[in-house]
């Protein structure tokens, strides 16, 4: 990254924070936000209560899974060499969303938030395994065209189950589940962000490991094996990976897709297509794009609040739009 870059991302995330905690239904002034701010998270001030117990922790939770799905995503395009993967594509968001509802349904919340991401790593894992299991015909590759258009399958698969788990639910509790689906850091406590924190340590870790073994793909499967790189293993090991930091971020949010589409080509825009150089570019990008459309979800209508999942749909929509007309 280069410092221009660092500085304008720093400048970035502070205005946005910024706009997160002064925006909401009850709007701060710079004064109050400022003396909120000093007032601690354990004030009894009105003001201190809003910004550290809610305000607080729901941007950084943006900030975090922006950045894990954004990375994740950037791993994935570069493993399977086919620029519209992403984790919500390839049915990984989609099992983790049934195995969260599945535990939200049957068996509420007996480990805390635990319990929701015990069952997204379950559910994810079980669409990842589906995955591997109707992918793997070769002994010596995963090829990308099967992961891509199977990724599809088991992702519409999973959503009928998600869906037809939410029907068969009581009201009350479908309500509640129906909401999660669609996507919001509306939820987001202190307690939250070392699940979050987790997610993006791993796959930051796993990136910056295995960039140049990744990087190697983009020349094709028989120049990335004469260098020594096994490639079978190696995209075994990106979906897995990807699939256990996605089934948290979908714990604690509920599934918000496309990030992990749309972010990685704007990276590429500024950085160049190698995996070296986008990678944490890719990571920050999707942090602050996530803080955005939350800023934008609870501040565009006074009334009430939009799913952030919502809006960064409709921006991926237009992505797939302006996309085709390159193709």
């Amino acid at each position: 990254m280069t410092l221009r870059f660092s500085l304008a991302a720093v400048f970035m995330f502070c205005l946005l924070a910024a706009g997160e905690m002064i925006l909401g239904n009850v709007t701060l002034s710079w004064h109050s936000l400022a003396q909120g701010l000093l007032e601690g998270p354990f004030s009894h001030q009105i003001t201190a209560r809003i910004l550290w117990l809610f305000r607080l922790p729901r941007l950084l939770l943006a900030f975090l899974t922006g950045a894990t799905l954004a990375a994740a995503g950037a791993l994935l395009q570069t493993a399977t060499r086919n620029p519209l993967a992403d984790p919500f594509l390839f049915g990984l968001s989609a099992g983790a969303s049934a195995g969260a509802v599945t535990v939200i349904i049957f068996m509420g919340n007996i480990a805390g938030i635990w319990t929701t991401t015990m069952g997204a790593a379950a559910g994810a894992l079980c669409a990842t395994t589906l995955l591997l299991a109707l992918i793997t015909r070769s002994a010596h590759s995963l090829p990308p065209q099967r992961i891509i258009l199977t990724g599809l399958a088991v992702s519409f698969l999973f959503t009928s189950v998600t869906n037809f788990l939410i029907f068969q639910g009581d009201r009350n509790t479908a309500q509640s589940v129906l909401f999660w689906t669609l996507g919001s850091f509306s939820a987001a406590s202190w307690s939250s962000l070392p699940v979050a924190a987790l997610a993006l340590l791993l796959i930051c870790t796993y990136g910056a490991r295995f960039r140049k073994e990744l990087d190697a793909l983009l020349a094709g499967e028989d120049t990335a094996t004469s260098l020594g790189v096994n490639v079978r293993t190696l995209r075994l090991s990106t979906l897995l990976l990807c699939a256990l930091s996605c089934a948290m971020t979908v714990a604690l949010c509920g599934p918000v897709g496309f990030l992990g589409l749309v972010v990685p080509h704007l990276a590429r825009f500024m950085t160049g297509n190698t995996l070296k150089h986008m990678f944490f570019p890719a990571a920050i990008l999707g942090g602050l794009t996530a803080m955005l459309a939350d800023l934008l979800s609870h501040s565009l209508f006074a009334a009430q609040e939009i799913p952030t999942g919502i809006l960064i749909s409709g921006a991926g929509a237009c992505f797939f739009l302006l996309y085709l007309r390159k193709i």
